[in-house]
């Protein structure tokens, strides 16, 4: 029997120790915390966005970072198996708007007892409260661990590193695994925290504090160049600009605005054609003649947005709708289709969901997740250099990876030979 000792009791952690012992071998998860799960206990705000429930087609697409590495591991265990895991194991599911997956009870802690009944059925040992500090390797391969906690060693024939990133440390994720690598000769990319919220320049931002856009069109652009564009939900910070579009576009211009500001454009009426909003606005204001310009915007716009809007179109906020030039209003439909904001940062790992960056995944076999450079080390999830938009994807690379770690060489690979790859 095989003894395989995983670093991390979260979401990649979790899933490696159930997959290696129902394979039979015997399993032991260390996690620093008093508890498993810590980061998964607080994603999707608490609800736990399990996976997305798109075809599998539509799952690559939504990787940002080295999604072809993941070709094996996923179709080893799909989205479909976390759903009928999760749901085996006592806790039912619901598909929401955008395919995500949330426990029917609104509560990730439902997730994290199913997980902790199945370990605890199948008699994988749990270490809480115990800090790895190093990794052993022995005769050219990862011999185990040793603590920190008096410098306890532990064998192992495996060892698993599903240590997480950076983003959350309150959580934890405080880089070990990172450092793991390195240590033991893995390359690791540049980090960055990813699915973040952006600072920007502009004042009018700040304005907006607190107002949400549905069904907004926004376009990130570096340059003339697009590097994201989406159509969806957005927020208006303290700082800047948030929300499900907005994060899923950090992780596209990380790698670019530690280097330069980038321009985010938002539509406000993307289903519009600008001939289309002309019109509008002609019946609007005919409707309107004798208001205020500053007063006659109140079915275009939320109340909020309304004197910004009017402070980016140049008119004067207490012209008569009827003296409105074609010019003038020519500068209110290009202020609504076309609103920019210097996108000057991201923000810290504190708020962000994942770490984009991590352990190349040129070190790393995508069938079983076991490291080229020193055999018997394997690693899972965020720690790896991969990444997805928002959505259940990155929970799902989790799932994924843990899964193909957890089984090792004793997995049987199904092979899938796609188009060009």
């Amino acid at each position: 029997m095989s003894r395989v000792g995983i670093i991390g009791g979260g979401a990649a952690g979790m899933m490696a120790a159930v997959a290696a012992a129902e394979s039979g071998q015997e399993v032991h998860i260390f996690e620093k915390n008093e508890k498993l799960g810590k980061k998964v206990y607080i994603t999707g705000k608490g609800r736990c966005n399990v996976t997305n429930a798109c075809p599998a087609e539509d799952f690559f697409q939504n990787m940002v970072t080295n999604g072809k590495f993941l070709y094996s591991s996923f179709y080893g265990f799909t989205n479909e198996d976390i759903i009928r895991f999760l749901e085996r194991e006592g806790c039912p599911l619901k598909t929401e708007r955008g395919q995500r997956v949330f426990p029917v009870s609104d509560k990730s802690s439902d997730v994290i007892r199913a997980f902790s009944r199945c370990l605890d059925r199948l008699g994988v040992k749990v270490h809480l409260g115990e800090e790895v500090e190093d990794l052993l390797a022995e005769d050219g391969r990862c011999a185990g661990i040793r603590l920190k906690k008096g410098g306890r060693q532990e064998r192992f024939d495996r060892v698993i590193v599903a240590t997480g990133g950076l983003s959350y440390p309150a959580t934890g994720s405080t880089g070990d695994g990172y450092r793991f690598a390195e240590e033991t000769g893995h390359r690791v990319t540049e980090l960055s925290p990813a699915l973040v919220p952006f600072e920007t320049a502009e004042a009018d931002a700040r304005e907006l504090q607190g107002l949400a856009l549905k069904n907004v069109e926004a376009t990130v652009y570096r340059g003339k160049k697009v590097l994201y564009r989406e159509f969806g939900e957005m927020l208006f910070t303290h700082f800047g600009v948030s929300g499900p579009v907005l994060l899923s576009a950090s992780s596209y211009g990380a790698k670019y605005i530690r280097k330069e500001p980038l321009t985010l454009s938002i539509d406000l009426k993307p289903a519009l054609s600008e001939e289309q909003l002309d019109a509008r606005l002609v019946r609007e204001f005919e409707a309107q003649q004798n208001k205020q310009f500053k007063n006659s915007l109140g079915d275009l716009l939320p109340a909020k947005m309304i004197p910004v809007m009017v402070a980016r179109s140049g008119i004067d906020p207490e012209k008569k709708v009827n003296e409105i030039t074609r010019q003038e209003r020519r500068r209110l439909l290009e202020a609504m289709k076309d609103m920019r904001f210097t996108l000057t940062k991201l923000r810290g790992y504190s708020e962000a969901i994942i770490t984009q960056g991590g352990v190349s995944v040129k070190d790393v076999d995508p069938a079983t997740m076991e490291s080229k450079r020193l055999p018997g080390l394997y690693f899972a999830g965020e720690v790896l250099d991969v990444d997805g938009v928002t959505g259940g994807f990155n929970l799902q690379i989790a799932w994924s990876t843990g899964w193909a770690a957890g089984r090792g060489r004793e997995t049987t690979l199904l092979i899938y030979i796609y188009k060009g790859i």
